[in-house]
């Protein structure tokens, strides 16, 4: 069924022809990895008549797939086309050692380049700007990605990966680029430094594409504020396994809303433990099914992301226009919620309470504690310049476990240590989080 809509289009379908695209579009795919050949789908879906799968309706009847099947299948084994029909391979870490494998035909990367375009335009990226893609290039997902999807829409993309801030800076200088995509620790890296070197208010950046790692509305707020007024910081939301960035993406007009791309990427909220559907508005776990993808494609494939379905905004202006399916920004992911002697906390809750206090810079650390018979929760934040005395930090440290307790009800032991003592994070993902199960110290 072709597209009644050009495929940058940020407004999209409305519900009823959307779910009869949808539908269609499911049926296709059941079809295709029932009687394709591979062994995994083949065995995956060996009790389902792909005839009785007509709607979008018929989704809870299928089976789920999850991370450990692409595991289990490493390196190739769930790539549904034959290998000369691929052109890109990309790949992320895994906790194995061994990374997992995701495969593209030039369908693939058509489809790619198109949500991508699509996500920039909706954060209102013009075909006429500079994209500074900062996110990192290679194996990784976000760097050609974006970098596709900016040329799509008809920018002029600046290919610069991450690191090297001060080359960084020059460039946004220089060239006068208006959209900066990265991951939201390197932005506010290039904010802090720019501001340090007193060219902040130089640089033309309007509008943050940031993603590849959890963030909070605190953090928003610091870099927002790092930046100076009129810069806005959106969401983009996407992962390996489903295509790369490009999956849902925030916009300007509706901060704390993502938009699925939902003609490609089907999504469904499920309870993260019994995997039983929950209706719009209920928190559990994000479920997508790639309804486009042919080299791997994913049925209700189990992301992990603890999210929720939000209400449709209505025939207004602004985001009422818009036909796509919203949902919250992530909350967490179901396995990185941390049992503190009997709570449950995400560490997005950890960060809010940081980024509330004005005291507090952008870098921080979170060690669970495993070493005694309880679990011990450890939290060493850097202040900011101003508040980097001794006076400051030992005052400082007091406020900060009174109200991690007060707001989040778990008792922390909080370190408050000056200003540029905590290594920058200037390429690749962040780590907030880390265990200590012997006398090493993780954050060493």
């Amino acid at each position: 069924m072709p597209l009644p809509f050009d495929p940058v289009d940020t407004v999209g379908l409305p519900t009823d022809q959307k779910r009869a695209l949808q539908s269609e579009r499911l049926s296709a795919l059941v079809h295709r990895l029932t009687t394709g050949g591979n062994a995994f789908w083949s065995d995956r879906l060996v009790d389902v008549d792909p005839a009785s799968i007509t709607s979008v309706d018929d989704l809870p009847r299928l089976p789920f797939t999850v991370k450990q099947d692409h595991r289990d299948q490493y390196p190739l084994g769930m790539v549904t086309t034959p290998m000369e029909a691929t052109t890109r391979l990309h790949a992320s870490s895994g906790t194995s050692g061994k990374p997992t494998i995701v495969v593209y035909t030039p369908a693939d990367l058509a489809i790619w380049a198109e949500v991508n375009a699509r996500a920039l335009a909706l954060a209102g990226t013009r075909p006429d700007d500079v994209l500074h893609n900062g996110y990192g290039y290679g194996l990784f997902t976000g760097g050609l990605g974006l970098h596709y999807g900016g040329e799509r829409l008809g920018c002029t993309v600046v290919p610069v990966s991450g690191g090297n801030t001060a080359l960084q800076l020059q460039l946004l200088e220089d060239l006068g680029s208006r959209v900066l995509s990265a991951t939201p620790s390197f932005c506010l890296v290039l904010a802090e430094r720019a501001h340090a070197l007193g060219i902040r208010d130089r640089l033309g950046v309007e509008i943050g594409i940031l993603g590849a790692e959890p963030w909070s509305e605190g953090m928003r707020e610091r870099i927002q504020e790092a930046w100076g007024g009129g810069f806005t910081a959106l969401d983009i939301y996407g992962l390996s396994e489903i295509i790369g960035p490009g999956v849902a993406m925030e916009a300007p007009d509706d901060l704390g809303a993502l938009n699925v791309f939902d003609d490609h990427f089907l999504p469904e909220i499920v309870d993260p433990a019994t995997g039983r559907p929950l209706p719009d508005g209920e928190f559990g776990e994000l479920v997508i099914t790639t309804l486009t993808k042919e080299a791997m494609p994913m049925l209700r494939y189990r992301t992990g992301d603890i999210t929720r379905i939000l209400p449709d905004s209505g025939d207004t202006a602004g985001p009422g226009t818009r036909h796509w399916t919203r949902m919250a920004r992530l909350t967490g992911r179901a396995d990185d919620m941390l049992i503190i002697r009997g709570i449950n906390v995400y560490p997005r809750e950890i960060e809010a309470v940081l980024m509330d206090d004005p005291e507090v810079g952008a870098n921080y650390a979170i060690v669970v504690d495993r070493r005694g018979p309880m679990v011990e929760l450890r939290i060493r934040a850097e202040a900011t310049a101003e508040a980097s005395t001794s006076a400051s930090l030992a005052a400082g440290a007091e406020r900060l476990a009174k109200d991690i307790a007060g707001r989040i009800r778990i008792r922390a032991d909080v370190e408050f240590v000056p200003e540029g003592s905590m290594p920058r994070t200037e390429m690749g993902k962040v780590k907030r989080v880390f265990e200590q199960v012997d006398d090493t110290d993780p954050l060493a």
